[in-house]
């Protein structure tokens, strides 16, 4: 696979302080924080990918706490916030795929529509109206079909957390079958707090990239 410019939609674990947009919620950094010993963002799991692959990171779009879908923790609202589907609509209002040439996007989602207990629903490819986008499943086919409109030559890679709910981490393969994109399960990987620890963001780099290669 030709990896050259890259974009990332991530939530917190693929953010760090200084390398995300301004504003959104950040993860890890260089402070220090009991809940994990990555102190350096040449220890993220997609530093070290890149810097193995050789590509260029045009913009990491992650945001601690997000979720693909419009429903957020405790039923928050993310229309129009911190929602994948959001930050992805912005992209395209701000000219940002015209004014940038992307040849390769890692979704690594999931993992917070699990954990905040956003309403599941059923896979959905066609005609959705936005209060499906506030469930998980249409949500991420309705993400999916957006970034492929935008970028229709673009390698996509989506990432799989493990531990994720069943119903979520099924539906999120079925969907990236549907829409013949790459899909990547981690397994195993080492957490502390429920996110990666030094160990594990080298172990996510290592699984990405072994399935990069097959």
């Amino acid at each position: 696979m030709d990896l050259k410019n890259v974009l990332i939609f991530g939530d917190s674990y693929s953010t760090f302080k200084g390398y995300i947009p301004e504003g959104y919620a950040v993860y890890y950094s260089e402070n220090y924080r009991e809940e994990t010993d990555v102190r350096n963002v040449a220890e993220t799991w997609w530093h070290q990918l890149f810097s193995e692959i050789k590509s260029s990171l045009i913009l990491n779009n992650s945001w601690s706490g997000s979720t693909i879908c419009y429903t957020g923790y405790n039923n928050t609202d993310c229309s129009e916030t911190s929602s994948f589907i959001c930050r992805l609509d912005k992209l395209i209002k701000a000219d940002f795929f015209k004014n940038n040439d992307i040849n390769t996007v890692f979704v690594f989602g999931g993992t917070n529509d699990s954990w905040a207990n956003s309403p599941i629903g059923e896979l959905k490819y066609s005609d959705w109206q936005k209060q499906d986008l506030y469930s998980v499943l249409p949500a991420v086919c309705f993400f999916i079909n957006r970034l492929k409109e935008v970028l229709p030559n673009a390698n996509i890679v989506f990432i799989i957390n493990c531990d994720l709910k069943d119903e979520i981490t099924q539906g999120i393969k079925s969907a990236c079958e549907h829409y013949n994109i790459q899909q990547i399960q981690l397994k195993n990987i080492d957490k502390r707090c429920g996110h990666p620890t030094v160990k594990g963001m080298a172990e996510i780099k290592n699984q990405i990239s072994d399935n990069l290669n097959r």
